[in-house]
């Protein structure tokens, strides 16, 4: 193997190498050779070894990644998170070292190989991932309903509060998503029902079914078996209900959720602009993603999404509606993961929203 590529797999005790190994090891054993020249050119144009990513760089001025992040951002810090008794969602109690990307031994260690139950942020935990329950470690987000309701318990729907803050879900919670009511990675409104578990066929229903587990990718000819004649992912249909009320049923689900996406987005800053007396406008590249709209153009611009310039003037309602605007911008497969959760949350958030501005969703059904 060649030392260059063999120097990116190695985590500083050497265990990426160990790992794969261990790889080797089981697809003989099941009387397949791996191909581990494949294997790692795959895993290398793979956003999980992406070294010079935000995700992987942004703590390099730092000289460690703390423990709040290490699980997610470093293959060091999952191996860590997955070796010993894993009582808090996505936390260790130590900072680690900068420079492992999430590599071979963030997967195949003992750990992650044995690992069966995997908590949440909501507090539950969910033992239904089988062989991809690694990948539910990551993609959970950081936040749920019960972070959202912790943070305005108490407080007045429509009354501005200085102890309130954007609650971000973090990013790609796909493992939540696909949960659903489940895992309660949305802010899902008291007395409601909410899609749990989105299933496809047997054979298509973990991660590493669809995903590839090196690349990342998932090949359309996974999908056209059953959905056949489609060209992309976003032109899958699943239900014959006009959820938009556009009249068309064969377009892909992934387009009534934008139109619900768009609506909150318009709905959101009529609210701001009427409720608070602060206008506000969404980036999806800066955090903390809100912004005050000071020239009032609906969008914020490089000059207004900047930290000094978030916004502040929060409701519980605004919140709580921002919560899951973000929650499908950061989970872009959000409408092949768990469609109708989707649809679900987007629809309370726009309802929760007309109790007090004019939002028109006479035309939108819920599923």
């Amino acid at each position: 193997m060649n030392r260059n590529i063999l120097g990116t797999m190695m985590t500083a005790s050497g265990a990426a190498f160990v790992s794969a190994a261990f790889v080797g090891v089981a697809a003989m054993a099941e009387g397949e050779a791996p191909d581990i020249a494949a294997i790692t050119e795959a895993w290398l144009a793979s956003p999980h070894a992406d070294r010079m990513s935000e995700a992987f760089t942004h703590w390099d001025e730092e000289g460690e990644i703390p423990g709040t992040c290490a699980v997610c951002h470093s293959g060091e810090g999952i191996t860590d998170y997955l070796s010993g008794p894993i009582s808090t969602p996505g936390l260790i109690d130590h900072p680690v070292s900068l420079g492992t990307p999430v590599n071979c031994t963030a997967c195949h260690s003992p750990g992650a190989s044995e690992l069966e139950s995997v908590p949440f942020p909501s507090g539950v935990t969910i033992d239904t991932f089988g062989s991809s329950a690694v990948c539910a470690v990551c993609h959970q987000g950081r936040s749920s309903t019960n972070t959202v309701v912790a943070a305005t318990d108490g407080l007045e729907d429509d009354t501005v509060s200085a102890d309130l803050g954007f609650v971000n879900v973090h990013y790609a919670p796909s493992a939540a998503t696909l949960m659903g009511g489940i895992a309660h990675g949305g802010f899902e409104y008291p007395g409601n029902i909410y899609k749990g578990r989105f299933d496809h066929v047997p054979n298509l229903n973990t991660c590493t079914s669809c995903h590839s587990p090196h690349s990342l990718e998932v090949e359309i000819e996974t999908c056209t078996t059953c959905h056949q004649g489609i060209a992309s992912f976003d032109e899958i249909r699943i239900s014959p209900t006009d959820f938009d009320g556009d009249g068309n049923t064969a377009e892909g689900i992934a387009n009534p959720i934008a139109d619900f996406h768009r609506r909150l987005e318009e709905a959101i800053q009529k609210y701001a602009t009427e409720v608070t007396g602060v206008s506000i406008a969404y980036n999806s590249a800066t955090y903390p993603y809100f912004f005050v709209d000071t020239d009032g153009d609906g969008t914020a611009s490089e000059a207004e999404a900047v930290f000094p310039n978030r916004y502040q003037d929060w409701t519980p309602r605004l919140l709580k509606a921002a919560y899951n605007y973000q929650l499908v911008v950061k989970e872009p497969a959000i409408f092949t993961h768990n469609p109708h959760y989707a649809l679900q949350l987007l629809y309370d958030s726009l309802q929760n929203l007309s109790e007090k501005v004019e939002v028109d969703i006479a035309g939108l059904t819920r599923p």
